[in-house]
């Protein structure tokens, strides 16, 4: 499922990031990679919070999107 739909507290496992080659590169520096656990943290609408790697990272929906986890 897309991260946008996890809700707070939720943990899960990234499965997959999809998009163009800069939107996964971007992703990915910021440690958003296959097999990274993460939980969000808060939620406004489909923008998100996720703590990952030790940092919590904001996401706008439309990148939040390419992100699939696993609960």
């Amino acid at each position: 499922m897309p991260l946008t739909l996890m809700q707070v507290g939720e943990k899960g496992i990234i499965r997959k990031v999809s998009g163009g080659e800069d939107t996964r590169r971007y992703l990915g520096n910021l440690g958003f990679v296959s097999q990274a656990s993460l939980e969000v943290v808060n939620k406004l609408n489909e923008n998100v919070i996720v703590s990952i790697c030790g940092s919590r990272i904001a996401l706008n929906a439309d990148m939040a999107r390419h992100i699939m986890v696993n609960i």
